[in-house]
């Protein structure tokens, strides 16, 4: 089945993959490309939107868009610096503004009849984040909706389909942002909502199908949502010819090994586990930056898998659990105005040595999408409602060098801290939490004794999927019994300290 499809290009915004993630919730499938790798093929889409950016348009180096062939021609929706780049290249003006606009704003008016704002009323709020402003609309502009402080806030093009916002409708604080964006897609652009998880299993199945054939195939399993979806789209599809490989790498959480391997045995999927903790640690000794550990880790899960690979004759493809973000995220800033945040050891292929052809079943999904798909094949809810956990495990929460004593500590301090959530019935109300074994010593005392131990960092976040993220106000009660029950229970350690900072400006992981 052919789907409509909404290509939104990049600008550099923080928000970009909020946008994407907006237009899926809609049920309508959308896809992100680099503003200078435009597809050659716009047919294929039935609207566009351009992204914010950090840059400005007045800025010598402002990015360009050659836009002859869209406006017209597609449905188009300016956001942010898409806004003032249709407004200043096109007939319009803008300038710096008197104050910097950042954060939540109202609409003041807003112009009645327009399909663009239909369910939206005066007082919705807005989030605005920019320091430049569209003093003057564009040639054939015609202003839709106004802020105290910003008059063209919308706006449109008269003898067009093309509409532009000075506010950012994806972000949660715009309270009608997903209406407004349903309105452009379904109302103006007549997208039809038709990208459901029940129809993404029904087509990757018969995809996978098509491309795998009879061949044979190993996937390395890692006990987290992504890879487990894949898992059971792949045994949906192929069945026995599925041979996964799940590999402790000895960063795991506490006895989580064991429990997973049992967990999918329960699936009926061919499974074979793999204790490799031993030789992780050996690639990791002394190694205490972050990107190192993170290629460390990943070199040796490939050739702990490539040896287990070639035990199952006759293999043809690796499938691997890589997601929308990951893809994303792995582009650097040649490849697109978004910088490389971390390296993914999903993303950029196999080695020379490995000669396996990739397969990627959920390569187009966002992780709520993932979890979607997997409630649609019947996956238990235990499994599809687990915190995302790091590829990297404990070495990433593990701040400096990689010790088996201090991965010790760490398992125990994160299983009092999990094992908590769960009995105050707060883990499903976290999207992720973890703790974080900090690269300092403190000074304590228990009993009549001065000690000089760890000390250890909690998180916990909410986010649909993980591009933004708040700190969760944990009761104090509940911060207080697990402080102290890591304290007396886990030797080593002294002090306890929670994490309270939002994505962004930190990331959700520290390292």
């Amino acid at each position: 089945m052919q789907h409509d499809k909404v290509l939104i290009l990049d600008f550099g915004s923080q928000y970009t993959q909020l946008i994407a993630r907006r237009v899926r919730e809609l049920n309508i499938y959308s896809e992100i490309h680099p503003f200078n790798k435009v597809p050659s093929n716009l047919d294929d889409y039935k609207a566009i939107i351009l992204s914010g950016s950090p840059m400005s348009v007045r800025s010598e180096n402002a990015f360009h868009i050659e836009l002859d062939e869209v406006r017209g021609k597609k449905p188009l929706l300016g956001v942010c610096y898409g806004a003032q780049y249709l407004a200043h290249f096109h007939g319009g003006e803008v300038g710096a503004s008197s104050t910097r606009e950042y954060g939540r704003a109202n609409l003041s008016y807003i112009k009645t009849g327009e399909a663009f704002l239909e369910g939206i009323s005066t007082g919705s709020q807005v989030w605005m984040s920019h320091s430049d402003t569209i003093k003057k609309l564009p040639t054939n502009g015609e202003l839709l909706a106004s802020t105290h402080d910003v008059e063209n806030a919308a706006y449109k093009i008269n003898g067009e389909d093309t509409y532009a916002i000075q506010f950012h409708p994806e972000v949660y604080h715009s309270t009608d942002g997903k209406q407004l964006l349903e309105n452009f897609l379904i109302k103006i652009a007549n997208v039809n909502p038709d990208w459901t998880p029940n129809a993404f299993v029904d087509e990757t199945v018969e995809a996978l199908q098509a491309k795998i054939g009879n061949d044979k195939v190993v996937l390395g399993l890692r006990g987290g949502v992504d890879s487990s979806v894949a898992a059971m789209l792949l045994h949906k599809a192929i069945g026995e010819n599925l041979y996964c490989i799940f590999v402790n790498n000895g960063l795991l959480r506490k006895d989580e090994y064991t429990q997973v391997l049992k967990q999918y045995e329960g699936m009926g999927l061919n499974v074979k586990g793999v204790d490799a903790s031993a030789r992780f640690m050996d690639a990791l000794a002394g190694l205490d930056d972050p990107e190192l550990k993170r290629k460390a880790i990943g070199r040796v899960f490939i050739e702990v898998f490539d040896d287990e690979a070639k035990e199952v004759q006759n293999v043809t493809w690796l499938a691997q659990g890589t997601i929308y973000p990951d893809v994303i995220e792995s582009v650097s800033a040649t490849g697109g105005p978004s910088a490389t945040i971390k390296s993914h050891h999903n993303v950029g292929g196999l080695p020379d040595f490995m000669k396996l052809k990739i397969v990627e079943p959920l390569r187009a999904l966002f992780k709520d999408e993932v979890r979607r798909v997997g409630a649609s094949m019947g996956m238990a809810a235990d499994l599809l409602g687990r915190h995302p956990f790091p590829g990297p495990g404990l070495a990433i929460r593990i701040l400096g060098d990689i010790t088996p004593e201090k991965v010790a500590i760490l398992q125990e301090v994160d299983a009092v801290f999990i094992n908590n959530l769960k009995k105050w019935d707060l883990y499903d109300k976290v999207w992720q939490a973890g703790a974080i074994l900090l690269p300092v010593n403190s000074v304590g005392v228990m009993g009549d004794e001065r000690t000089y131990e760890k000390c250890v960092a909690l998180r916990a976040v909410e986010s649909t999927d993980g591009m933004t993220a708040d700190w969760v106000n944990l009761p104090y009660e509940f911060l207080q019994a697990t402080s102290n029950e890591i304290i007396n229970k886990v030797k080593g350690v002294n002090r306890v300290v929670y994490d309270i900072s939002s994505k962004p400006p930190a990331t959700i992981e520290w390292e």
